[in-house]
């Protein structure tokens, strides 16, 4: 294994898998604030060169947490398909780019299962930003729920009313306000003040009492950690989704107060008890950088650290991922162009990982990124047949404090695309006047359709 290069009349050698990993990625102020990141562009260049020319099972061979050490490797690895791994093991990086790049959907999902996440990480690296767009737009990620989201030609929406107090009548004061721009396809989905179970349940309760009585073909599901949910499921609350943060490694999960045990357990009860109908039914947010501010990044970088939580999340066939991308702040993400790259990146990863996967557009207000660097990203994404964004009340988040999509964002952007909602969505949207011929109908923006 060659792990150094003569660039400009310099030699550049580097330590091992995980230092060559670290020194090609693209400029982030994360990998920077930890010491990993490359000194500067020629080094970086110099990394991607080596880079290209590692195999796929020399990075299978070097999984940045030892096997021994980690559980999230051992998930990775472990699920390898060693009859296809054995088909491309000896291609280069370069080699398994060229194939993405050159190749149908049929044949990039025939060797999926034979990447670890460090493979996919790797790969991303050597990609422009054009070619994160152009290899994620070719594959098409479907999972069902109540709903199937995720086929071409559509564009879901999260409709996300969260409110600073959980106050039930402000709660659904947004949702009627999102649901009239006909957001809310892929979920509702509020992340909640009070992590009680009673106020769990108290809030799925009403958020499927109002998708029954109006006939909304969707899912719901609010964000508490994934035991509160298990202890408001076994008291017989009606849960579409169970959701969990996850991160790519050990030591940061058990920060999120979770183990692989604990979700496998929690698939489980999901899937005698949920109230869903579809065999895809746990919702998951990642985000790059996670992994560093809990101290379990393990001396990797964090876009490689994102692609390995991916390869957890594939273990429970989920419904939905994103990317909460620009929500951590400039520690590891600086500005918009890095926000921008990350982007593109996870959902990349995300896509080739086999996810249905979405992005939350986003940055924080102490960030070097404003509202055209987000525009810039969704319209980016959109382009790229992410399946789904978040829908937030004037895209300012009172909760969470933060700046992401808002319900016009989401309208925008189908009309620019041509794309739609979830085809059953759709349907109940037009009989409710919202949406009319694909654009917003007679009744948009007017949420007191919903109180007569």
């Amino acid at each position: 294994m060659v792990l150094k290069t003569k660039l400009f009349n310099k030699i550049y050698e580097f330590k091992n898998i995980k230092d060559l990993l670290a020194k090609a990625n693209e400029e982030k102020s994360g990998d920077m604030l930890t010491g990993i990141a490359a000194e500067n562009t020629s080094e970086r260049v110099a990394a991607k060169l080596v880079l290209a020319d590692i195999t796929l099972a020399e990075l299978r061979n070097n999984p940045v947490v030892p096997y021994e050490q980690d559980e999230v490797t051992r998930i990775i690895q472990d699920s390898v398909n060693e009859t296809v791994y054995n088909k491309i093991k000896n291609m280069t990086v370069s080699d398994l780019r060229e194939f993405i790049l050159s190749s149908p959907e049929a044949e990039i999902k025939s060797i999926r299962d034979g990447l670890t996440s460090e493979m996919v990480s790797a790969v991303t690296k050597l990609m422009g930003n054009m070619d994160l767009v152009y290899a994620a737009r070719k594959i098409c990620n479907t999972a069902t729920c109540n709903t199937t989201i995720g086929e071409r030609g559509t564009l879901s929406a999260r409709l996300q009313p969260n409110h600073p107090t959980d106050d039930i009548k402000g709660i659904m004061a947004s949702l009627m306000d999102g649901m009239s721009y006909g957001v809310g396809d892929a979920v509702i989905g509020l992340n909640p003040v009070n992590d009680s179970i009673e106020n769990t349940a108290k809030i799925l309760k009403k958020f499927n009492e109002f998708t029954t009585e109006w006939k909304i073909p969707t899912q719901s599901c609010v964000l508490s950690h994934v035991t509160t949910q298990m202890e408001a499921l076994k008291k017989g609350t009606p849960i579409d989704l169970m959701f969990q943060s996850i991160a790519g490694s050990e030591i940061s999960n058990r920060g999120f107060g979770i183990t692989v045990s604990l979700l496998d357990e929690a698939y489980a009860l999901m899937k005698e008890k949920k109230n869903s109908k579809g065999n895809n039914f746990m919702y998951f947010e990642t985000g790059q950088g996670s992994e560093l501010s809990s101290e379990g990044h393990n001396g990797s970088d964090q876009l490689t650290m994102e692609a390995r939580c991916y390869g957890l999340a594939k273990r429970y066939n989920p419904f939905l991922v994103n990317t909460v991308v620009g929500f951590i702040g400039p520690e590891y993400l600086y500005n918009g162009s890095q926000v921008t790259r990350a982007g593109l990146e996870d959902h990349f990863m995300g896509k080739l990982t086999g996810l249905s996967m979405g992005v939350d557009v986003c940055y924080t207000n102490h960030m070097k990124a404003d509202q055209n660097d987000l525009e810039n990203l969704a319209m980016l994404l959109t382009s790229a047949n992410c399946n789904y964004f978040m829908g937030i009340p004037c895209g300012d988040d009172v909760m969470l404090m933060y700046q992401s999509t808002g319900y016009h964002d989401i309208a925008a952007l189908r009309e620019i695309s041509g794309k739609t909602p979830i085809k059953e969505f759709e349907k109940r949207m037009e009989e409710l006047g919202i949406l009319r011929d694909g654009t917003l109908g007679e009744n948009a923006g007017d949420p007191s359709i919903f109180l007569k």
